[in-house]
């Protein structure tokens, strides 16, 4: 497990799009959908792995890009029955307190839940205790902690910056360590369609499949570990 304090990395360059929407200069791409981001976090990545029905007590979510952590806050939401689950994050670009309350403001629906969560991330914490939830978010280069992470997922959350423009977080070796630390018929949903992408996970042990997207994306992408 990671420790509730790890070291300082780098924050993110952002620039603000209609002074409400966080752009990462690095990779010239929005952290949510410009056409609602909530709503896109739960159609892809929760029902795109069939939750909430599948939570269960234990039931472990991880995720590439943790980003404002809207994805988290979506899951403390949506479960509402007992049990606890597991979220894993890894992030390269820990964004500020600050601009993350910043960029929540425009889901009012998140208000209550992203308090507790702003709370503790101001403080530097990276091991976060909700009612009914444990998040444990991995800082730096997810090629070097996710090799080196010894836990498992039930479901991935895929939410990397666009393929085109941050490859380096979809390659197949790292699709090889997302298959390599999913449970047996363990899933993942991911907004992109991008062709080498699916062939990478596929190669990695999923069964994947093309999903209705959201909004203006006409796909997205599924899959389950045989």
């Amino acid at each position: 497990m990671a420790s509730p304090h790890q070291p300082p990395a780098p924050a993110p360059d952002l620039d603000w799009r209609d002074e409400r929407i966080p752009v990462s200069r690095r990779f010239d791409d929005p952290y949510f959908s410009l056409a609602g981001g909530l709503d896109e976090t739960r159609h892809v990545f929760l029902t795109g792995n069939g939750l909430p029905g599948r939570f269960r007590d234990g039931f472990r979510i991880a995720e590439l890009g943790f980003g404002t952590g809207l994805n988290l806050l979506a899951v403390l939401l949506a479960h509402r029955g007992p049990g606890h689950l597991h979220y894993t994050s890894f992030e390269a670009f820990p964004m500020p307190a600050p601009d993350i309350a910043r960029a929540l403001e425009a889901f009012p629906e998140v208000a209550g839940v992203a308090r507790s969560f702003l709370r503790q991330w101001e403080t530097g914490a990276t091991v976060l205790e909700f009612p009914g939830l444990t998040a444990t978010i991995h800082l730096g280069d997810a090629r070097e902690t996710l090799p080196v992470w010894r836990g498992q997922a039930d479901a991935w959350f895929l939410d990397g910056f666009s393929p085109a423009k941050n490859p380096e977080l979809w390659s197949p070796d790292l699709m090889t360590d997302v298959a390599r630390h999913t449970a047996s018929g363990g899933t993942f949903a991911t907004y992109t369609a991008a062709g080498h992408v699916r062939r990478a996970l596929a190669q990695a042990g999923f069964t994947v499949s093309r999903q209705p997207g959201f909004g203006r994306k006409r796909h997205m992408t599924t899959g389950t570990l045989a």
